[in-house]
């Protein structure tokens, strides 16, 4: 573990987050070429949803249609460049860690990912298409639905890179459990508060329907599990071994 004074570890935060800026600018350049294809994938779900004269997607004032295209392009930037601000980030974090520490955690940026693409798609796939059926079903009938172009395109993007940091939640555990911070035995302590936590959030973030919240805290939870089971099988027998040797 490299030893670094305040300000060489500040010093190198800003040195990341520049690098990380820069990565950013450069995947929003090349994602507005395409913002118009992205957004046309991003509404699919919700124009399935969409039932023929049952409602439409407008936009409501003269520059939306550009704002929207922007903001696409900034959230799909965010997307399409995990793969190199994932790893600016374990740059940022490996001196941090004893060399051991740093073999043990590696392996799982590529992990980490993996499950960021995988909450992407369980949102896209699975969360969108359950939600929009639930909120046209909801309430009275025979109304027609005119969304905003905007606020759908705005939400959608922000909602879909929400659920790729939330599945970094085994990760996360796996990488305080390299770090000594938690253990099988302290998660397991707090499970049940964790899972109140999560029904909690479940109920904010999702519609006012029980099936929907259980859509998003049924997911959590498994992930928490899967977690406290990586923990458990490759962080403890690798410090033990680490440890006695």
């Amino acid at each position: 573990m490299k030893e670094m004074s305040l300000v060489e570890h500040l010093e190198e935060l800003r040195s990341t987050m520049v690098r990380v800026l820069i990565i950013l600018a450069v995947s929003f350049i090349a994602c507005y070429a395409f913002a118009d294809i992205i957004s046309e994938v991003l509404l699919s779900p919700l124009r399935s949803a969409l039932k023929s004269g049952e409602g439409e997607v407008i936009y409501l004032g003269l520059l939306d249609k550009v704002l929207s295209q922007f903001q696409v392009a900034f959230w799909s930037s965010v997307i399409v460049s995990s793969p190199l601000w994932f790893w600016q980030v374990w740059k940022f974090v490996k001196p941090g860690l004893y060399e051991h520490e740093a073999k043990g955690v590696k392996p799982f940026i590529v992990v980490g990912f993996i499950l960021f693409w995988l909450g992407i798609s369980f949102g896209y796939f699975l969360v969108f298409p359950l939600t929009f059926e639930t909120l046209m079903s909801f309430g009275v009938s025979n109304v027609k639905a005119t969304i905003s172009l905007k606020e759908y395109l705005v939400l959608a993007s922000k909602v879909l890179v929400f659920l790729g940091i939330i599945f970094q939640l085994p990760n996360l555990l796996l990488i305080l459990g390299f770090m000594g911070l938690v253990t099988k035995y302290s998660l397991r302590s707090v499970r049940s508060y964790v899972y109140v936590g999560f029904a909690a959030l479940s109920a904010v973030l999702t519609p006012p329907d029980v099936i929907t919240m259980l859509g998003l805290w049924l997911p959590l939870t498994v992930l928490f599990e899967v977690g406290i089971l990586a923990v458990a099988l490759v962080v403890h027998p690798y410090l033990e071994r680490h440890h006695t040797s």
